[in-house]
């Protein structure tokens, strides 16, 4: 499950953002009131976000943004002059004062990013163990000989027949040898 960290240089200013997000619908919301505390806070847990401000007791959010792990992603809350002056571009910010819909609506939306990364395979595409890529090639070579196409063109075929099909490349291929 998703988790969200509030940390400002304000404790009750981060409690009163814990309270909009919560009467909001949002159940795992934690406060910190230092970029110390909140990292060791998200290695307890398994993915979510961190909304931060500019400047933290301890950090900048730059630094807090280099420590997290890679299944969290950072909110920044900061004034316009602020903002005009960062460079990171893979930050997502807010300009205070903000509306409470403005804010629910980023944390929605970034939640929902940080799930689909989590469900996305984690390996390199392209691996495919041995027994698989025997598979596809004989596949290919199935359909180059019947089917007069090029390696190319058979690839192809097993892909939109694949995605025409919610089907994995693998069981495509399995399919197309089944039916010699």
């Amino acid at each position: 499950m998703a988790s969200i960290v509030v940390v400002l240089p304000s404790l009750n200013e981060a409690k009163m953002i814990k309270n909009l997000l919560v009467q909001n619908g949002f159940s795992e919301v934690f406060t910190c009131s230092s970029g110390s505390q909140v990292i060791a806070r998200v290695d307890d847990l398994e993915a979510g976000i961190v909304i931060s401000g500019f400047k933290l007791a301890d950090m900048m959010y730059t630094e807090l943004a280099e420590n997290l792990p890679p299944d969290f992603r950072l909110l920044l809350l900061a004034n316009g002059r602020h903002l005009a002056e960062r460079m990171d571009e893979d930050i997502m910010s807010l300009v205070m004062p903000f509306k409470v819909g403005d804010l629910v609506s980023t944390v929605e939306l970034m939640l929902g990013s940080v799930t689909y990364s989590r469900k996305k395979p984690k390996g390199p595409k392209g691996r495919r163990s041995p027994q698989e890529q025997a598979l596809i090639t004989e596949a290919k070579a199935l359909l180059m000989t019947r089917n007069n196409m090029s390696e190319e063109e058979a690839h192809r075929y097993i892909q939109k027949c694949s995605m025409d099909a919610s089907r994995s490349f693998v069981e495509t291929a399995q399919m197309i040898l089944t039916m010699r």
